[in-house]
């Protein structure tokens, strides 16, 4: 997706330092922007769009406060949506996440989907949503609630490297008989959602599912990094029984693979995105390989 020339009204940027909030600076060009970052207490005034992305991610290691989650993901989005009400600007756009909906899903995960996340951070987003949902909009302003899944791109590489990098040590993965199905959303189609939402009226204020169309199993992602290096992909097809019994060895002796461990690696995520396709009337730009093809060939440099 090439750098947009339109130039937007002035923006109010929350977490413009980040991979979304840079990319939001990159591919968009404002007449004013307005960044701050979530310890500064500076609210919307003048600006005709608000873009809130500050937030506290998802720790994977499980070493952050409780509390940090709710001060940031659920206690500033309240600030920032008040001030949006308060202000002249038309525009509210919110990354909220597929985990404030659910960490498991069964089948493929859609906006009537019934909240349930376990953790922290998903219910810290969770109650940040259903604020802004609760308050009245006023005439004139569109609020908007995306909840992507896992966001790539070049300049992010996040847990996809680890699996880049064990492709290029030419490890063989050994989970090759666990077929599942994941989704994930280019940073050039959340950008083009981005501009849709901005520039035109006729989409409606809501929540709405960010993925790109076709969800991947960690085999396909294997065979795709292996492409971008010009290898053939070493993928083991390890009896799943046996696999299962080394991970619940694992359990007792606290070894690297367990049963834990191999549930997040082999279990399946498809988010559904068609709410917002059929809002914008169009195509997404970026296909799921495309987008991810891109994201790989950045990770060499």
């Amino acid at each position: 997706m090439e750098n947009n020339t339109h130039v937007f009204p002035s923006l109010y940027l929350s977490g413009g330092t980040g991979f979304i909030g840079t990319s939001v600076l990159k591919y968009f060009k404002f007449e004013v922007t307005s960044l701050y970052s979530r310890e500064e207490e500076n609210k919307p005034q003048g600006e005709e769009i608000v873009i809130h992305l500050a937030g506290k991610a998802h720790d994977l290691k499980n070493t952050a406060a409780s509390q940090e989650y709710y001060e940031v993901n659920t206690e500033l989005t309240k600030k920032v949506f008040d001030a949006f009400l308060e202000s002249e600007a038309k525009v509210f756009i919110t990354l909220s996440s597929v985990k404030a909906v659910a960490d498991q899903v069964e089948g493929e995960l859609t906006e009537q989907y019934n909240p349930n996340p376990i953790t922290h951070y998903g219910k810290s987003k969770l109650l940040a949503e259903q604020y802004i949902l609760s308050q009245p909009i006023p005439e004139g302003k569109r609020v908007y609630i995306l909840r992507p899944c896992i966001i790539h791109g070049p300049g992010n590489k996040g847990n996809l490297i680890l699996l880049y990098k064990l492709v290029s040590k030419n490890i063989p993965w050994p989970l090759g008989a666990f077929e599942n199905k994941r989704s994930f959303c280019s940073v050039d189609n959340l950008m083009f959602i981005f501009k849709e939402l901005i520039e035109r009226e006729d989409i409606p204020s809501g929540i709405y599912n960010v993925a790109d169309d076709e969800p991947l199993s960690t085999n396909e992602l294997i065979k795709l990094i292996a492409q971008t290096q010009s290898r053939k992909p070493k993928i083991w097809n390890i009896s799943k029984k046996f696999i299962e019994g080394v991970a619940s060895i694992g359990d007792k002796l606290r070894l690297p693979l367990n049963t834990e461990r191999l549930h997040k690696l082999t279990s399946s995520y498809v988010v559904s995105n068609a709410k917002i396709k059929a809002a914008i009337g169009k195509p997404l730009p970026v296909s799921s390989r495309e987008g991810l093809l891109t994201t790989f060939k950045s990770f060499s440099n």
